[in-house]
């Protein structure tokens, strides 16, 4: 992208009036283009959280294609869930130009106007031309009906769907759900399973305090349900990244979930390789797949469970897990994964870092630092 850097300096002042911009750029985007409203979540902040993100993140790498056009590629295959057409980014694209233009006043120059128009022509082309490549093998959404919901606790449930086609993703990845209450609202689940002929997807959800989505399918779903999903994404706590070491897998509460269907993907589908796998929870009801994860044991001698409970499971002022896994696993030359709620995969895998585990053996979610 030409002059990059005037990109991030002019983003970067916008970013000054905070959530003032994303308001002012959907409001903008509703008033030219009324029919793309429906596409939206009614209550929106969330929704102007991901602008930003997204926004931040293309001018952040807009000097490094390597990492911008993957993810560019990902954002238009994951919009065919919205029902997002080529002619929607014209008007986004004449939204973003208003919105800098109006908070950018009069830094706003001709050479600015133009090198917007360039980066943005070139992010709308990348995404069109992988939702068009992507339409001809998968569709905008799955169908997953709900066959079994298990409460494991109050606020907890395994959710058991039956996809309407085939879904390939790997072991790791997460992908978006919408309910049939909440139109247009979607939400990043991960499988707790590996890929299955059958079409049988499993989530593990928490209801989350003030939420909406997770609520609604811990509280509110009923068996012959059907639910949306997404496009599979991600690849930060996929077994490739691995390069086939020996595993520390390190769960906290339903984070297990990506961890279990690792395990489930080297069962299945991959070579044995040496698995520690540490679920941590504040007490015993919080180990709530105990009965998947003895039956996994007992058929894979590779694989050993540790639970970690009470003063194991960290503290209110340090949630990190990473004291009683070093000293239960042998670790040195394995890959971590690390999963679970932002405040303990950050004090973990800071402690992990801080014992020497090289920062290329640490996998976790990004936006969990």
């Amino acid at each position: 992208m030409s002059d990059s850097q005037a990109l991030r300096d002019s983003f970067a002042l916008v970013g000054k009036s905070g959530d003032e911009v994303p308001r002012y750029f959907y409001s903008y985007l509703f008033l030219i283009a009324p029919e793309v409203r429906p596409m939206f979540p009614v209550a929106m902040g969330a929704q102007r959280d991901r602008l930003v993100a997204a926004l931040g993140r293309i001018v952040a790498e807009a000097d490094d294609p390597d990492r911008l056009l993957p993810y560019l590629r990902q954002l238009g295959r994951d919009h065919r869930k919205f029902q997002v057409v080529a002619q929607h980014y014209e008007a986004v694209g004449q939204a973003l130009l208003a919105t800098l233009a109006y908070f950018l006043g009069e830094a706003w120059t001709p050479e600015l106007q133009h090198g917007w128009t360039e980066a943005y022509t070139l992010v709308a082309r990348t995404m069109v031309e992988a939702a068009e490549d992507d339409a001809r093998v998968n569709p905008p959404w799955w169908n997953g009906e709900v066959v079994q919901i298990e409460p494991r606790g109050f606020d907890l449930a395994v959710i058991t769907l039956r996809l309407d086609r085939p879904m390939a993703y790997r072991a790791g990845q997460s992908v978006m759900v919408e309910t049939p209450t909440l139109p247009s609202t979607w939400r990043s689940f991960t499988p707790a399973n590996a890929t299955r002929a059958d079409g049988i997807i499993e989530f593990h959800v928490r209801a989350v305090d003030g939420g909406l989505v997770s609520p609604a399918l811990v509280y509110g779903l009923r068996r012959g349900d059907v639910l949306r999903l997404g496009a599979p994404v991600g690849g930060r706590l996929t077994l490739q990244a691995s390069g086939g070491r020996d595993l520390v897998l390190i769960a906290g509460g339903t984070g297990l979930a990506p961890l279990r269907a690792l395990v489930e993907e080297i069962a299945w589908h991959g070579h044995a390789r040496g698995v520690d796998l540490f679920v941590g929870a504040r007490d015993a009801r919080g180990l709530y797949d105990q009965q998947v994860l003895r039956q996994l044991t007992e058929a894979n001698p590779w694989l050993r469970v540790t639970p970690l409970v009470g003063a194991d499971a960290g503290t209110v002022d340090n949630r990190s897990l990473a004291g009683p896994v070093l000293r239960a696993a042998h670790w040195h030359g394995r890959s971590f994964y690390v999963c679970g709620s932002p405040s303990m995969v950050s004090a973990t895998v800071r402690d992990l870092a801080g014992a020497g585990v090289s920062h290329d053996l640490l996998h976790f979610e990004e936006d969990a630092r």
